[in-house]
């Protein structure tokens, strides 16, 4: 390095990493803090979303008593994550133990079948049903592979194995995932797109194949592989459906979801075509690609949005209320799925993303677009990400509770109705500690001292 860029270096260099970098020791022992907490709120190793700071309440997707916590993020795997990331960037042992109590908590949890519903109760431990719905047990699985890759562990290999077994018994014959397992009789044994269902799963079983050497999860991602080339749609709507019955015909599910092309379905397969692409190279993965990408652009509305579900043959936007009531437009629906369910999106962001990244895999290729995309950082793309984490560092700390605890003020969350009650519009306002904030606090001061160290370990 001249001594040009060692100037250009050190003024970028903040001058707390001159005097020693303390705003590191600060976010370590924020780290401790905030582990040590979140970690004696658990319930037998486990984590629901939300409870009250005075800890007399807890729920997640509904109140949940002291025997329950939650499968679904942000609940007990996504916190589990946190924790071992905080292991990994720190070596606190403390950290560690916290994401072993987690998985422990998941295995006693682990069904028949080898894999989770969306909630574990722990005094009846009697569920039979697999769940691929919101990133259920494709969030446990995860985990549980990332842990086994840090300790050994036998329970953890175990509950591994089983959850690596359980993926590739619930495939489909055409290389899909339905909704549930084992078969229930009704829509939850389609292959189901919704709520990025097959896409989770094969993140998951990417996740394998890059773990564990076996033949089986190579022909499970293939059998995956294949499945998204057969679902997609003819033109001229070359998009994807968001759940389809065993003649790969786009199929009711709740009475609301009708048959038809999903605009975000359709953005997400494209990424999870791009991910096969760089596990596989096959430019056969591109191929579907480009008319998708068109397609998407030609079906936005005039208020700059994507409609949910696309009428297929006509392209118009479709909008269904409870018991397959249809009507012409957002504003006619009840507001419990008006304001519960995104009729329409905004995916301006989403389809550049995607555009952008399948052009690169046409100019770079499959090695320039790993390169591309887990480049090695340069000194000032570390220094300058360093800076904009440090004023986020700072907030964070200033707002942790002496206890450790991040909490939530005064927070206005939609209500959770009784039982058979639809929601109305009501909204309840109180402190909470959250799950969700705590991996996302978490993920921001782990990212700041990953990259501190290595800042480190450039200017040595």
């Amino acid at each position: 390095m001249n001594i040009r860029s060692c100037l250009i270096l050190y003024l970028l260099i903040p001058v707390y990493w001159v005097n020693g970098d303390e705003l590191r020791v600060q976010a370590e022992a924020s780290l401790r803090k905030g582990v040590a907490f979140f970690h004696s709120i658990n319930a037998h190793g486990g984590y629901v979303y939300n409870v009250t700071p005075d800890l007399s309440r807890r729920w997640g997707e509904g109140p949940k008593d002291a025997n329950t916590v939650e499968v679904q993020p942000p609940g007990t795997p996504a916190v589990g994550q946190s924790f071992l990331r905080v292991y990994e960037a720190t070596g606190d042992q403390k950290a560690l133990a916290a994401a072993k109590d987690a998985a422990y908590a998941l295995i006693r949890g682990q069904n028949t079948h080898g894999g989770w519903d969306h909630t574990i109760n722990f005094s009846k431990l009697d569920s039979d049903t697999v769940s691929f719905d919101d990133n259920q047990t494709q969030s446990a699985a995860s985990f549980l592979m990332a842990l086994d890759q840090e300790i050994d562990d036998e329970r953890v290999t175990a509950g591994t194995k089983r959850a690596i077994e359980m993926m590739l018994k619930t495939q489909l014959e055409n290389g899909g995932w339905p909704h549930k397992y084992p078969p229930q009789g009704n829509y939850h044994d389609y292959a189901t797109f919704n709520d990025g269902g097959i896409n989770d799963c094969i993140r998951v079983m990417i996740e394998a194949h890059r773990y564990y050497d076996d033949e089986a999860i190579e022909k499970s991602l293939r059998k995956a592989a294949r499945f998204l080339m057969i679902s997609q749609l003819p033109p001229p709507q070359p998009g994807w459906a968001q759940q389809y019955n065993e003649f790969l015909q786009p199929v009711w599910a709740r009475t609301f979801e009708p048959p038809s092309v999903c605009p975000s379905v359709t953005i997400k397969n494209i990424d999870t075509l791009m991910d096969l692409y760089l596990v596989f190279g096959s430019d056969t993965l591109l191929e579907p690609i480009p008319d998708s990408l068109r397609w998407l652009e030609e079906i936005r509305m005039e208020n700059g949005n994507w409609a949910r579900f696309v009428e297929i043959g006509t392209n118009k936007a479709l909008y269904y209320d409870r018991g397959r009531i249809r009507v012409d437009s957002l504003a006619e629906l009840h507001p419990e799925r008006s304001t519960g369910y995104a009729y329409e999106t905004n995916l301006e962001a989403r389809l550049e993303s995607g555009r952008e990244r399948y052009e690169k895999a046409i100019e770079l290729g499959r090695r320039g677009l790993l390169e591309d995309e887990n480049p090695e950082l340069s000194e000032a793309r570390v220094t300058k990400r360093l800076k904009t984490l440090a004023d986020l560092m700072k907030d964070l700390i200033q707002s942790q509770e002496e206890s450790g605890a991040w909490i939530t003020r005064n927070d206005r969350f939609k209500k959770k109705m009784p039982e058979g009650e639809r929601w109305n519009g009501q909204y309840e306002v109180m402190d909470r500690i959250s799950s969700a904030v705590f991996n996302k606090n978490v993920s921001v001061i782990c990212e700041y001292i990953e990259l501190s160290k290595r800042l480190d370990h450039i200017l040595k």
